[in-house]
C-alpha cells in the first residue's frame, strides 16, 4: 500500500533547517515616535548618551568653567596696564614735537620784528612779544621760554648787521603738578633764526 501523499515523509529535519531572525519592528516610545530599538527609547539617558554613560550629559567639564571670566578680567586689567604707559608716551612725544614747531617759528618771528624797529630797546620787545604770541599759537606757556638776541656788528639796527634770535623753551611732562619744583622736564628745546637790517627802511 503506497503511502498518501500525506503521509510521505519531509525531507530533511527541523534541527537541520536554517531560520532566519526577524527584523526588530519599530516601537512607538512615550511622545508617540518610533524608535527602532525598544531598549534605548525607555532609557532618556541612554538614548542621548550611546556609549551607557548616564552622567556624560551633566559632566562638569561640559559647565562654564570659573576660570573663563578670570581670564576675561586678567586680560583687560593687562590691557589697561599696558595701555597707560603708551599713551602717555605718544602725549608726551606730541608734547616735544609741538614745542619744537613752537620755538622754530617764534625764532624765525622774532627776527624778523626785530629789524623793522626804529631802536634796539623796541625791537627786544617787539621780539618778546613775538615770541609770546607764536608760543600761545602752538599751545606753549611764554613762562617755560626765554629769548636770546645777539647782533653782528654790536650796533644791531646798523645797515647790514646781523641780528640773530634764539628762543629756548622748556617742555615739562604732561598730567605732572610742580614740574618747576621737582624739575620734571620732557625736554629742553631751542631754535635760532637770523635777518639782516636792510640799508633802505
Amino acid at each position: 500500500m503506497r503511502p498518501s501523499s500525506r503521509e510521505r515523509p519531509r525531507s530533511g529535519s527541523q534541527s537541520g533547517s536554517r531560520f532566519r531572525p526577524v527584523p526588530a519592528l519599530p516601537v512607538a516610545d512615550g511622545a508617540g515616535r518610533l524608535s527602532r530599538n525598544p531598549g534605548l527609547s525607555r532609557n532618556p539617558d541612554l538614548s542621548r548618551n550611546p556609549g551607557g554613560n548616564p552622567d556624560h550629559g551633566t559632566c562638569p567639564e561640559d559647565a562654564i568653567s570659573p576660570e573663563q571670566g578670570s581670564a576675561v578680567v586678567e586680560f583687560v586689567f593687562l590691557s589697561v596696564l599696558l595701555m597707560v604707559p603708551l599713551v602717555y608716551f605718544i602725549i608726551t612725544v606730541g608734547q616735544i614735537q609741538g614745542g619744537s614747531f613752537a620755538v622754530v617759528g617764534a625764532a624765525d618771528q622774532a627776527a624778523k620784528v626785530y629789524v623793522a624797529q626804529p631802536d634796539a630797546a623796541s625791537g627786544q620787545a617787539a621780539a618778546e612779544q613775538a615770541v609770546v604770541l607764536a608760543l600761545a599759537d602752538y599751545g606753549q606757556s611764554a613762562e617755560n621760554a626765554s629769548v636770546d638776541t645777539r647782533c653782528e656788528p654790536a650796533d644791531c639796527l646798523a645797515p647790514g648787521s646781523a641780528v640773530t634770535v634764539t628762543v629756548h623753551l622748556t617742555v615739562p611732562l604732561p598730567f605732572v603738578p610742580f614740574t618747576d619744583a621737582l624739575h620734571l622736564n620732557a625736554s629742553q628745546l631751542s631754535a635760532s633764526a637770523t635777518q639782516l637790517v636792510g640799508r633802505f627802511r
